[in-house]
């Protein structure tokens, strides 16, 4: 099992949330508001200055489905590149 983690703009929540349902993913934990900042987009932070907010998804996937899932926030990645859509792929030891 893997965890893949996705930040992105929350502009992009509702295109990313069906593109991930219609790749397979049945459940998966959403964080909304956070702020943060990166390297491929403006600051995230939530005032006058640097306006929007991300929201991050925690997706448990089965090692088989971790590529077919990458490949979707990759399309989204390119359809929203001012979104900031990043994902991360962590070793996960089970669900309890």
């Amino acid at each position: 099992m893997k965890m893949v983690l996705i930040a992105y703009s929350e502009a992009a929540d509702y295109d990313l949330i069906g593109a991930i349902k219609a790749a397979g993913v049945t459940g998966y934990t959403k964080f909304t508001e956070v702020l943060g900042e990166g390297t491929e987009t403006e600051p995230h932070m939530g005032t006058q200055c640097w306006p929007g907010r991300n929201n991050f998804l925690a997706i448990a996937v089965e090692d088989k489905k971790v590529e077919h899932l990458i490949s979707t926030v990759k399309e989204m990645k390119e359809k929203h590149p001012k979104a900031g859509v990043k994902a991360f792929i962590m070793p996960m030891e089970g669900i309890f």
